[in-house]
């Protein structure tokens, strides 16, 4: 029986994640999580899975849960608390922006593996990230599926002899239309994702490749890549989830039904697999699969994902804070779609790169770009 610890439990990964474990009861244990201020849905996952721990976004709402024997804790410690938690085999990271890069952190040095699902924990600060995993001997095993994808594809291969790794992209909810188009397009529009059930945010970052484009700068990170070697790819089914080359022009690929509930698991009992309760990939049914490669001139935000990964430092602190406030802003429809990467690229243009930054300076500077002001 392994111990997972979720942190976001009530987002889209975090409760595929429960699910995982319900359909799973002898194979796994909820021992803590994490939910923000939707009391009611902790209340009902205590009273399903009776955990230890649990934390809430305010201290207010600790007693809302006196009725029940467990362990309540409240802000940016309670995450911390829960992400050390001791008796966690596996702390599953799904918590949305660069809240999640401490706990994650301090789960490593306290030995804790990671199942990671918070993108920014590594945009933000993938070099302090890794060298802690290897310096308290932790594996970070990924939760993307792409990631997950090259991860699986990667299994018992030399890393030297990688050619290049292509990660697919669906193209997001507006993929057929032209950058004219994008100028009318709405919030609704956008929220409707193809191929994939997922929170606001990420579906907004998937409209405009910003999402791609972390994921990028996160394969970099995970597997320890020039970036050079890492290139995506418009694949509109989101059937093959990542691919890679190896020096002698093989390739290998990781196919599978859109349902994020398989990479999780697949984190979850690394390096075995478990059966998971879902219908089979059926390719005859698919029939066709379709690629186009990608323009990153119709898609300026993946282009300046790239251009910060290959600047360094700072740089992809900018770019992963400056995204959070713009989509925020699109989500309260203050600023049009097209505005987000007006405003990203504008501070980029701006900032001044410190190179090999700290923890502090990264959390400094993340702060800096969340409560400015800014022209639209």
């Amino acid at each position: 029986m392994k111990n997972i610890a979720v942190l976001g439990a009530s987002g889209s990964i975090g409760t595929q994640a429960i699910d995982v474990i319900e359909r799973h009861p002898n194979e796994f244990n909820l021992i803590a999580f994490t939910v923000g201020k939707n009391i009611d849905y902790a209340k009902k996952i205590i009273e399903k899975h009776q955990p230890e721990m649990i934390s809430v976004q305010n201290i207010e709402d600790i007693d809302a849960f006196s009725e029940y024997d467990v362990n309540i804790v409240s802000g940016k410690e309670g995450l911390i608390s829960v992400a050390t938690y001791e008796k966690n085999d596996l702390v599953l990271n799904a918590l949305l922006g660069s809240v999640g890069l401490e706990p994650t952190i301090r789960a490593i040095k306290a030995g804790k593996d990671i199942a990671l699902a918070n993108k920014e924990t590594l945009v933000v600060a993938g070099e302090l990230v890794m060298a802690h995993a290897r310096q308290y001997n932790v594996n970070i095993l990924p939760v993307d599926s792409e990631h997950a994808a090259i991860f699986q594809c990667l299994n018992g291969e030399d890393m030297k002899q990688i050619k290049k790794v292509t990660i697919t992209a669906s193209g997001g909810s507006f993929r057929d239309l032209s950058r004219e188009a994008l100028e009318h397009v709405t919030v609704e529009d956008a929220l409707n994702h193809p191929n994939w059930s997922m929170g606001h945010k990420i579906t907004i970052d998937s409209a405009t490749m910003m999402n791609k484009g972390f994921e990028v700068i996160e394969a970099k990170w995970l597997f320890d890549l020039d970036i050079s070697k890492i290139e995506t790819i418009l694949h509109k089914e989101s059937i093959i989830h990542s691919m890679v080359e190896f020096v002698d022009t093989s390739v290998m690929a990781q196919l599978g039904t859109p349902d994020m509930r398989m990479p999780i698991q697949y984190a979850f009992t690394y390096p075995k697999r478990i059966e998971h309760q879902a219908p089979s990939l059926n390719l005859a049914e698919v029939a066709q699969l379709h690629f186009k490669a990608m323009d990153f001139e119709r898609y300026r935000c993946l282009q300046y994902a790239y251009d910060a990964i290959k600047i360094g430092g700072t740089m992809p602190v900018v770019l992963n804070a400056v995204n959070e406030v713009a989509v925020a802003k699109f989500l309260n429809k203050e600023i049009r779609f097209l505005d987000i990467e007006r405003m990203i690229k504008r501070e980029m243009d701006r900032h001044e790169v410190i190179q090999h930054p700290t923890l502090d300076q990264i959390l400094a500077l993340d702060a800096h770009y969340k409560n400015k002001e800014y022209e639209v």
